[in-house]
């Protein structure tokens, strides 16, 4: 014959059911906390390219700003590419750029593209959107960024440059039709397959990418 359960069974029970679904209502806060911590905010691109000290989350990454004002000849060399076509940088001019770019405050944001494509995918549009309104807040506007496209390492090097230039241009393209950047403020690059984010996975999806950097900060451009 079972005994019946007493009250402090019954309340030892419920206390039970009632710590289990707060669990289980934590775990899934924690869940859709950690997928929104993936995503790439204005306020974050926008501290990224002013040049803070460290990186901000996981995803992004960038050198730290120059301790001197940037060399006169440096100076002369960004401005003689501002509005050139990505097409027309020689293979010098790509690796100056490159060069350059180590000294500058810069932030590599995964967007990523289809595969064999320079469509930019449907995951990254809010990262691209994000990278818009942060290239148009009064803290970067009228800076001048370069923006390099990569590829995976998937076929020859000459088809690779050419995509990876492609995807430059397209996130160019969004940028000036969506939100009104100058195109002359946007230096478009390709890099191909050369210069992959994980060399140890040169097909992942992670090396299908664009980095942005400020080359050159609105008061250094006005003087």
């Amino acid at each position: 014959m079972t005994a019946p359960k007493t009250n402090s069974t019954k309340a030892a029970g419920l206390t039970g059911l009632l710590v289990a679904m707060a669990l289980g209502a934590a775990a899934s806060l924690s869940v859709t906390q950690a997928f929104a911590a993936e995503d790439v905010t204005e306020d974050q691109i926008v501290r990224a390219l002013a040049g803070p000290k460290k990186p901000l989350t996981r995803g992004l990454s960038m050198s730290p700003p120059p301790e001197a004002a940037p060399a006169p000849e440096q100076d002369k060399f960004l401005q003689s590419i501002r509005g050139r076509s990505t097409r027309s940088l020689s293979s010098a001019e790509r690796e100056e750029i490159a060069t350059v770019a180590k000294t500058r405050p810069n932030i590599d944001l995964e967007i990523t593209f289809d595969y064999n494509s320079a469509n930019i995918s449907q995951k990254s549009l809010a990262s691209v959107q994000a990278l818009g309104r942060a290239l148009t807040s009064p803290d970067l506007k009228g800076s001048t960024f370069v923006v390099a496209g990569h590829t995976d390492a998937a076929g020859g090097d000459g088809y690779n440059q050419d995509l990876s230039e492609r995807r430059a241009d397209s996130i160019k393209r969004y940028l000036v039709e969506k939100f009104g950047i100058a195109g002359a403020d946007l230096v478009t690059v390709g890099y191909g397959k050369s210069k992959l984010k994980d060399p140890s996975q040169p097909l992942a999806e992670v090396n299908r990418r664009v980095q942005v950097v400020n080359m050159q900060s609105k008061t250094a451009a006005a003087k």
